[in-house]
């Protein structure tokens, strides 16, 4: 099992229940493929592109994949996806990806280092601003988890969550981020106000650990779960039927 697996498997568990999710591209995509399969069947899949209630033939490699188009329940404009479905308040989670995450939530996704003289230079925000603006709430997946992409104070905020942009005088209409999954465990909290705390581990990993590899004094559960593992099924439909060219799995 590989660490794609893994968090695509658990990412996905946590869509149950839930009606309709803006998908990012990658393990987002994957999460919300083998919940529509498992734990969320009436689960509506919306893309950035104005996808709404995809049914593609097998996984998109880009938002703007034409294999999203056929049999989808419909194709709508930027200012109807952005205008009336995003704002109107009708994505339950908005599913993102992320380089840096704080304690509240911001995410960074525009440069590592100095603006002015970036280490490395990110594909920027796209929707995420709307999405983390106007979900009802926000699941981060994380790939990596240490100090520098859980950190203090990000390089840069490209995406704010509700209580930064409280601080502005913005008042959004969603929760911002709920829960972070990521290769050591799951953070969670309950919304505006409260900072990301562990809640669960991945088995053999301990919460001395993941502190470590936070770079933040991490705020523990008083009660740590540890993370069921991937089910023989989970794994067998992640592999063979929602990506079987290991397009995102790795």
């Amino acid at each position: 099992m590989t660490s794609s697996e893994r968090l695509s498997v658990v990412a996905s568990r946590e869509l149950a229940g839930r009606r309709t999710v803006f998908a990012g591209i990658g393990l987002p995509t994957l999460a919300a493929s083998l919940a529509h399969l498992t734990v969320a069947p009436r689960l509506e899949i919306v893309y950035e592109s104005g996808v709404c209630g995809a049914h593609p033939s097998h996984l998109p490699e880009t938002i703007a994949d034409a294999v999203l188009i056929t049999g989808a329940e419909a194709v709508l404009s930027m200012p109807a996806l952005f205008g009336y479905v995003l704002q109107g308040g009708h994505i339950d989670v908005g599913f993102l990806g992320a380089a840096q995450i704080d304690k509240w939530g911001n995410l960074n996704t525009s440069v590592i280092g100095d603006w002015d003289a970036p280490k490395v230079r990110l594909p920027g925000s796209g929707g995420a601003v709307e999405v983390m603006a106007n979900s009802r709430e926000v699941f981060v997946v994380m790939r990596r988890h240490d100090p520098r992409s859980f950190t203090e104070k990000l390089d840069f905020c490209t995406t704010p969550g509700p209580d930064r942009a409280l601080e502005e005088g913005v008042r959004p209409l969603g929760t911002g981020v709920t829960r972070v999954i990521t290769e050591l465990g799951i953070l969670a909290r309950e919304g505006v106000g409260e900072e990301l705390k562990l809640v669960a581990v991945h088995p053999g990993v301990t919460v001395d650990q993941v502190r470590e590899n936070t770079g933040w004094d991490l705020a523990v559960a008083d009660t740590v779960e540890t993370v069921q593992p991937p089910s023989a099924e989970e794994l067998r439909l992640l592999r063979e039927d929602v990506d079987p060219d290991r397009v995102y799995l790795r």
